[in-house]
């Protein structure tokens, strides 16, 4: 390469590279990547026989603990901060459905205390959805979180029944108790049905008969697993909050004055 002739003198003879130049042999990458305006340098990898979630934990850990020299920064990118940004945005859905769902209630029910009764079957559903998952050896996923917002209006549905009913028992002059144990015999049965419905609905998705139905098979998973334990819970708790938090009505008893006037009231003739 030194020798390599770049121009010809006017006698003809050559003139070669290191007579006009010093080679040196360096190294240069082959592409130069940049994003925002600065150089950067990607590592892919993939993940096999772990969760993605738990891997992303694990690479932000190293990158916690590692000392960068100035000017050099790491950022995550890909599926890890693809499932961060979607796990926030569905908290947050489920935060607004928490309160549109109040909303609705209070406005329906015209009290700001009956719709909290009905709302405590919402962490009922939460156990079933991790004992599901559990079991099935399935993971908290961008599915299964779609499959909790589902289910923030599912199972209020059973606790509506129930506190429903139990109001129009007491309209109807019937006690607290009476009103709830009624409420509890008459509505169980529309709500068995109803969930029923619901858990034979979502079994194809949650068995995954079909190619690729492994990846929306946690959804299913957590409905199934969150409408039977809310089913159940909700038939002992909501009762149990709606008789704490609405007050029975007694009877109102009018004292009357028995005591005998000092004069008798004679009746004009």
């Amino acid at each position: 390469m030194n020798r390599l002739p770049v121009a010809f003198a006017r006698d003809g003879s050559p003139i070669t590279l290191d007579q006009v130049a010093t080679v040196e042999s360096v190294f240069n990458p082959e592409v130069i990547r940049r994003q925002n305006l600065q150089r950067r340098e990607a590592v892919y990898a993939g993940v096999q026989g772990r969760p993605a979630g738990d891997v992303n934990a694990d690479v932000q850990k190293l990158i916690d603990g590692y000392q960068l020299p100035p000017g050099v920064s790491f950022m995550v990118d890909g599926q890890g901060k693809d499932q961060d940004e979607a796990f926030k945005g569905l908290l947050g859905a489920m935060g607004l459905a928490v309160i549109f769902i109040y909303i609705v209630l209070a406005s329906q029910f015209g009290s700001f205390l009956q719709p909290i009764a009905i709302m405590a079957s919402l962490p009922l559903s939460l156990i079933g959805v991790m004992l599901a998952l559990l079991v099935t050896r399935s993971t908290l996923n961008v599915f299964s979180m779609i499959g909790l917002v589902m289910l923030m209006g599912l199972v209020t549905k059973n606790a509506i029944l129930l506190v429903d009913f139990a109001n129009h028992a007491r309209k109807a002059g019937a006690s607290l108790a009476d009103a709830l144990r009624e409420a509890g015999l008459i509505r169980m049965r529309p709500i068995i049905m109803t969930t029923a419905a619901m858990i034979f609905g979502m079994l194809p998705m949650a068995i995954a008969l079909n190619e690729g139905g492994e990846i929306q098979a946690p959804m299913g998973r957590a409905i199934i697993g969150g409408v039977i334990t809310s089913t159940l819970l909700t038939l002992v708790v909501v009762p149990v909050l709606y008789s704490y938090l609405v007050r029975e009505k007694k009877p109102v008893q009018v004292e009357r004055d028995t005591a005998i006037a000092a004069e008798d009231i004679i009746p004009a003739k």
